[in-house]
Order: structure tokens, then sequence, then C-alpha cells
């Protein structure tokens, strides 16, 4: 049995770490907190030792362990010493940076190769690999910006993105009532549930579906910037003409995906269903919705996206003064790009709640269908 598992990300860890001895020190010498040289040899330590470790036969799960460990508490000290000594760092921090790196992704590959033995363990796996795809984007951006001294206007920190959003929650919620909980799930509701009704009439009567899918798709490929300001003028400056934008930008995937959906049962069962004199809303409510419920859900999430998008964008012409377009829209004309980024993040992880909720529901209903039973998404 092999004792030694080579690793390129291990090796090019190893050879990054030698490049930066020369390179040393961490922070420019006028620096008012320099990195000591102990710290300095922990980050070293921690790199080598973990991309060694990485070459030995060791179970899947030790080894992820020790990269993730390496990987993260390496970048946790390189971090954590530049605070203070913004655009101070020297070429040495930035290639240990791309060497703790290189262990994270390693430790991916890694997670990636695991087979988990439950269902617990592999939504474990399913939520830790995108965490820690996530958690580098943030390093790289907060050692790039602070190391490099990129300014605040231009692109703030991480850091100072969460730092903003830990003081501003009051704000923040005021802006996600207005826009989220009123403007989105209103207008979403009325799209989704009204492209549905519409989709089963136009199913129903042929003249219908050949007058209104042609249409769907030129309403589709109205730009949302035109529309916005439209809405705002017929139903006000309130939430009302946000709900209007997403009910438009809603409505037409919800029909198209529905009336496609519908003719996704095959002849034979609607043979069967022939055979047992079923009428036609026997038929739909029990052979044809049941097949066209991955269509209706595949609308539903991405609608979830659309909805998000139309109310913020439609808050940029036109809103009382709240709302997560309007803080946007206005903080950028302050240049509190901060603020303008913390409303981008909230609106991220809103959206990203809302679409795993209706993936979640998807899976509930549907766990007859193939791709849900072949532990698709």
């Amino acid at each position: 049995m092999k004792s030694f598992h080579f690793s390129w990300q291990g090796m090019l860890a190893i050879l990054l770490c030698l490049v930066a001895i020369p390179a040393l020190p961490l922070l420019a010498a006028d620096a008012a907190t320099p990195v000591s040289s102990g710290t300095t040899f922990v980050i070293f330590i921690l790199i080598a030792a973990a991309a060694l470790l990485s070459f030995m036969k060791l179970s899947e799960e030790l080894s992820a362990a020790i990269l993730f460990f390496g990987a993260h508490a390496a970048a946790w000290l390189l971090l954590s010493g530049i605070s203070g000594d913004e655009g101070k760092a020297q070429l040495s921090f930035f290639i240990l940076i791309a060497a703790a790196w290189l262990l994270a992704w390693r430790c991916v590959s890694v997670l990636s190769s695991m087979r988990a033995q439950s269902t617990s363990g592999s939504y474990s796996l399913r939520l830790l690999i995108p965490a820690i795809f996530g958690i580098w984007i943030l390093i790289i951006w907060e050692a790039v910006t602070r190391g490099a001294g990129v300014s605040l206007v231009l692109l703030p920190p991480p850091s100072a993105i969460g730092t903003r959003i830990a003081n501003s929650i009051p704000t923040l919620w005021i802006d996600v009532q207005q826009t989220i909980l009123t403007a989105v799930l209103i207008g979403y509701i009325i799209g989704c549930a009204s492209g549905f009704v519409v989709a089963i009439l136009a199913d129903r009567f042929a003249f219908l579906r050949r007058g209104l899918l042609p249409i769907g798709n030129f309403v589709s490929a109205l730009p949302i910037i035109g529309v916005a300001p439209i809405m705002v003028m017929w139903f006000g400056f309130d939430w009302q003409s946000k709900a209007a934008v997403v009910v438009i930008m809603t409505f037409f995937p919800m029909l198209v995906n529905t009336v496609t959906g519908l003719s996704a049962a095959g002849n034979m069962e609607r043979d069967l269903m022939r055979t047992y004199a079923s009428s036609y809303w026997q038929t739909l409510f029990k052979l044809r919705l049941p097949a066209a419920a991955p269509f209706i859900f595949n609308a539903l999430k991405i609608n979830s996206t659309l909805a998000m998008i139309g109310a913020i964008v439609a808050e940029f012409f036109g809103t009382p003064m709240s709302g997560m377009g309007f803080r946007i829209s206005t903080e950028n004309g302050r240049l509190n790009l901060d603020m303008v980024w913390a409303e981008i993040a909230v609106a991220a992880v809103a959206g990203s709640i809302f679409y795993g909720i209706v993936a979640i529901i998807e899976r509930m209903v549907t766990f007859w269908h193939p791709s849900i039973r072949g532990g698709q998404t």
C-alpha cells in the first residue's frame, strides 16, 4: 500500500513558502505594528506542515481537517497581522495568502471526493464545500483591499461591510420590510398565482395559448429600467408600484413554464386516463399537474431572484424614504460605499434564503421525481 499521496496544490504551497522567505518581512519597514518573527514562523509552519501531511496516506476526513485548519489558521494570522497597517503589505504577504489558498483548494478537492455514509453527512458536505469557497472569496477580498490599501470609496473590505451591517441593523431591517416583506412577497405571490391560473386557461383554450405565449416572449424582453418608471407613474411612489414591476417580471416565466410542463405527460399516460373515462379536470389534477410540478417549481425558483431584482431596481425611480434600492441609490451618491455593499449583502442573503425555501419545498413536493431521487437539485 502506498504511504505517499502526491498533491500538486500542496507542492506548490511549499514552493511558495520557499519563495516568500527571501521576500520577508510581511509588512513594510515603516509599519506601525510589524508582524513578529514568531508569528511569521508559525504561519510558515502551519502552511508547510499541512501541505506535507496532505502527502501522507491519511483518511480523507483527517486530511481534510488538517488542510482546513492549516489554511484558515494561516489566513487568520496574516489578516490579523495587517490590522492597523493597511497598504503596508509586502510581496511575501500575498505569496503566503496564495499558499494558504492552495491548501484550501486541496481541502475542497478532498471533500469533493468523499462519499457520505448518511443523509446528514451528505447535506453537511453539500453545505461545507460552497461555504469554504465563499469564505475564501472573502479572505482574498480582505487581503487585497487591506494589504494593497484600496480606498474605501472604490472597494471596502468585507470587515468594513460587516461592521456597517452590525451598526445599521435597524435601518437595514426597515429597508427589508419595505422591499422584501412588502413589495417582493406581494408581487411574487400575485405574479406567480396569476401566471399559473392563466396557464391553466391557456391549456384549456387553444386560442389563449396561441395568443398569449408570443406576447409573453415579447414582454419578457422588455427592459425593466423602462417599465419601472411607468409603474411608478401609474401606481405611485409606495410599494404598490414596486409590486407591479415584480408582477410583470414573474407572470410570464410562470405562464411559459407551466404551459410547457402541462405538455410533459406522455401519450401512454394520457391514453390510460382516457381508458378510465377521465374528464379534462381529472386528468389535469391527477396526471398533468404532477408531471408539470418540476416546471412550475423551476419558474418559482427563477421568479424568486427576478422578484428581488425587479423590486430593488424599481425603487431607483421613486420610493418613500426607505427601501433597499432607495438606500443603495442615496448612499452611493454620498460615497458611503460600505452601506451600499451592506445593502447588497443583505439582498444577496435574503435572495438565497428565498431560493432555498422554494428548493426545499420542491424536494418535499416532488420527492417522486427522478431528479430528486437521484440526489440532484
